[in-house]
């Protein structure tokens, strides 16, 4: 391509990747009330217009459409931005937050902070416009490549800021980057690091199914040529990032002693999942996926992996498995768990003396081994994430309309079997068992058969996301009291935003928007849909009516889980020694459509 024709390409690439994540921004900020668009007359036909007053006199106006649980949904190429010089069209989400400082209420550093995280998520959300797919292809990539075309977050507008990474990183270890990489594999001593697993898995079966013999027998010389003992030396995998900018210098003094050893790379390649430190091997799929720390801030939180869950993943994957493995309402949901059957902790051995440590300075040396999707597929099956169903083609289609017709089924026939999919597991955890998780579109992996109709789930991420109620139950008796003592407790009500902000929040009120004006299904049908799915299991297990009403999932309002507001809230919250010292933020409460909905009938 021709310099100048390559410039103007770059250019318009850069204007709508800016345009959508103006859009996004506007759409979640109005959401979560930072912003206020008052309505404006609208042009006949189109979408409702909006005028959105800034600071200093700067008025936006735009067309956007609302929906379910207070959602906005705001038109990319509708923005148009008046100031002292006139009316021109607005596409820059730098400019905005810099024009609306002082009416959203962003302290100067916490501004900064936003602006690097939106030419960060920018830059990404542009290299996925300029190798987005047609909807048809995208149906057709296999589950490892779909995840290299998702665009994040739905519900944080800065979903890609990836604070410590540079350019040439994110062109490495970026899911949209579409690459591969090895890892590097260490040993360290048994007075640094902790292994756990679930009954069946042990360290040597571990490491003997992830690393082939000879390459074992490599590392198990160089472990004895630093004076130390292959078998008692736990391995672990270590992502290369991670190692060159936090293991070899942090830990420099225990890899002088040869009490952390590197041993070399993977033979295997991995790409990252949408979470960025998640790994799927490429060479050998059905090897286990691996979660690993990274020294980065991406969407509220440091990626590192925290000790103390790391060392729960393992325990919690076993109560939940036993219990799906014994529960007859769970085998009639066909739902899998992918556990996580080990995990390794290090933690340092200087800032684990530090209480009062940052939280990712205790973060910083670990790892996760989940199963992967591969394992639990029946013939025909194949497995995609929930978040692809917000997935649009470069022809402008959604992903889920090329399924929709794939399936030979109406439409709102598809969107039944998805939810009927989708809520009876995750319902049932809660309900019977007490056991909240995030089930969010990243989180559900929905598993389709031969023809493109959904039939079950999957659920992943237990290490540091599984939460019990406050008080104990029945059915937490068989959780080791050294864990049930560590996870974190909420209240029934904020256990509900499993379901009510991970999957309506987070997903539905997204979804619903893409039913009601591509699949010519109204978006309330989709409410309605899920609401029949709670009335349903409220049917099947009458003897629950009390747990029913601790949880009220079908209150008429309900609490907004802000977390745009708590990425911007500044005031030393990415400083703090305890990542999750509270709840979610929370901003006012909202209509809940899973309320509002007719019932059938």
């Amino acid at each position: 391509m021709p310099e100048n024709a390559q410039h103007t390409r770059d250019a318009d690439l850069w204007r709508r990747a800016g345009a959508r994540l103006l859009a996004h921004m506007v759409g979640e900020m109005a959401y979560e009330e930072m912003v206020v668009p008052a309505p404006e007359p609208a042009v006949s036909g189109g979408s409702p217009a909006w005028r959105l007053p800034v600071d200093d006199g700067v008025v936006y106006t735009f067309t956007a459409r609302r929906g379910g649980f207070g959602s906005w949904h705001a038109d990319p190429d509708s923005f148009v931005r008046t100031g002292a010089r006139g009316s021109e069209p607005a596409w820059d989400p730098t400019r905005f937050v810099t024009d609306a400082q002082k009416t959203v209420g962003l302290p100067g550093d916490s501004l900064a902070e936003v602006v690097r995280d939106l030419l960060a998520t920018h830059a990404a959300d542009a290299r996925l416009l300029a190798d987005a797919l047609p909807a048809a292809d995208l149906a057709d990539l296999p589950y490892e490549d779909l995840e290299g075309y998702q665009t994040g977050h739905p519900c944080i507008f800065v979903n890609k800021g990836r604070l410590g990474f540079s350019a040439g990183d994110a062109a490495r270890y970026t899911p949209e980057a579409r690459g591969a990489f090895r890892l590097v594999w260490i040993a360290v001593h048994p007075d640094l690091g902790g292994f756990q697993a679930m009954a069946g898995t042990d360290r040597a079966a571990l490491v003997a199914a992830e690393i082939d013999g000879d390459q074992r027998a490599e590392f198990a010389a160089l472990i004895r040529g630093r004076g130390g003992d292959p078998d008692a030396y736990l391995w672990i995998p270590v992502h290369p990032y991670q190692w060159d900018e936090v293991v070899a210098p942090l830990f420099a003094g225990e890899i002088a002693l040869g009490r952390v050893v590197r041993l070399g790379e993977s033979r295997d390649r991995y790409r990252p999942f949408q979470s960025i430190r998640t790994l799927m091997n490429l060479d050998r799929p059905d090897r286990l996926n691996v979660k690993v720390p990274l020294m980065i801030r991406n969407t509220l939180v440091w990626r590192g992996l925290s000790g103390t869950q790391t060392g729960c993943a393992p325990h919690t994957s076993a109560w939940l498995r036993a219990l799906a493995e014994r529960d007859a309402y769970f085998a009639e949901t066909g739902v899998v768990m992918l556990a996580e059957r080990a995990s390794a902790t290090v933690p340092h051995p200087v800032f684990a003396q530090m209480p009062q440590a940052p939280y990712r300075f205790h973060e910083l040396l670990g790892t996760i081994w989940r199963e992967p999707i591969h394992r639990h597929l029946r013939e025909g099956e194949r497995a995609r994430t929930m978040a692809c169903l917000l997935l649009r083609g470069s022809d402008g289609r959604p992903l889920v309309a090329e399924l929709v017709e794939r399936s030979g089924l109406g439409a709102q026939a598809w969107l039944e079997r998805f939810v009927s999919a989708l809520f009876p597991p995750v319902l049932h955890y809660l309900y019977r068992y007490g056991a909240s998780f995030t089930p969010h579109g990243e989180n559900v992996v929905l598993i389709l058969d031969e023809n493109e109709v959904p039939v079950r789930i999957a659920l992943k991420d237990f290490g540091s996301d599984v939460e019990l109620l406050p008080f104990d139950l029945p059915e937490y008796a068989e959780i080791p009291e050294h864990v049930r003592s560590v996870l974190h407790r909420w209240q029934p009500r904020e256990l509900a935003h499993s379901v009510l902000s991970a999957i309506c929040a987070g997903h539905l009120r997204f979804l619903a928007d893409i039913v009601e004006h591509d699949l010519g299904v109204p978006g309330e049908r989709l409410w309605e849909l899920a609401r029949a799915q709670v009335l349903a299991y409220h049917a099947r297990f009458p003897e629950l009516a009390e747990r029913f009403a601790w949880f009220d999932l079908l209150a008429p309002r309900v609490g907004r889980v802000a977390l745009n507001r708590e990425q911007l809230m500044g005031g030393g919250f990415h400083e703090r020694a305890e990542r999750d010292a509270e709840f979610d933020v929370m901003h006012g409460l909202v209509d809940n459509p899973l309320a509002l909905a007719r019932e059938e009938g």
